[in-house]
């Protein structure tokens, strides 16, 4: 059974966070583990929406220090399975400002934290990285190339980095994740529809897209949290 800490990170929007944050519910759940999601996106909740029928979730504000002491307390409350976080885009300042407070409860929590950091393929997804890995430092960081910007070879900046070996170095991975068709993606945020219920109700033409996306978006993070 996995219990760890799931943090999908990128330090900005439009990354893909919320996709992958999907990615990581149904993944989890396909192994048989029921997660509970923090949806830290408060002004946009769009994962908490798609899955409040279907798992325990909720929302937190991770700017605010009573957020992160809520966050503490749900993930001690919570034993049944992983927590894994949908973060908001500015995630980086509330991480800087009081991401001790869950370093100072790893220990008694007994759970590893796990961050998925999704980059584009600008150099601000890499500062925003370099930013947080100095902050978070207790967690194990896997670095997520979306590829709805491109195929792997695309992503230079990353791929030659410094930070890719810092990275790979202690023992993280540089992971692809698979590029959605826009029009299944729509339909998954403007219907609110989880990946179990789009499977039922869409198009079958709609429903194939979905279901290689799913196949593959599982590869690529169970092979991380289930190897």
């Amino acid at each position: 059974m996995c219990k760890d800490i799931l943090i999908v990170g990128g330090g900005k929007g439009g990354v893909g966070k919320s996709v992958v944050s999907v990615g990581l519910i149904d993944t989890v759940r396909s192994h048989g583990d029921v997660p509970l999601l923090l949806d830290a996106d408060t002004s946009n909740p769009d994962v908490h929406k798609m899955y409040k029928d279907e798992i325990r979730t909720e929302t937190i504000d991770l700017d605010d220090p009573n957020g992160w002491i809520d966050f503490i307390n749900l993930c001690d409350e919570y034993r049944d399975g992983p927590v894994i976080v949908n973060t908001a885009a500015r995630n980086n300042r509330g991480v800087t400002a009081h991401a001790a407070m869950l370093h100072n409860a790893l220990e008694e929590l007994a759970r590893q934290v796990i961050t998925f950091w999704v980059i584009n393929r600008q150099r601000d997804s890499l500062e925003l990285l370099n930013e947080y890995m100095r902050t978070m430092r207790g967690s194990a960081v896997h670095v997520v190339r979306n590829a709805y910007y491109g195929e792997e070879h695309k992503f230079e900046l990353y791929n030659s980095s410094k930070l890719r070996r810092q990275v790979e170095d202690a023992g993280g991975q540089s992971l692809v994740f698979p590029d959605l068709a826009d029009r299944v993606s729509d339909d998954l945020y403007s219907s609110r529809l989880s990946i179990d219920v789009a499977l039922k109700k869409l198009p079958l033409g709609n429903r194939a897209e979905l279901a290689r996306w799913r196949a593959e978006a599982q590869r690529a993070l169970g092979g991380v949290l289930y190897a």
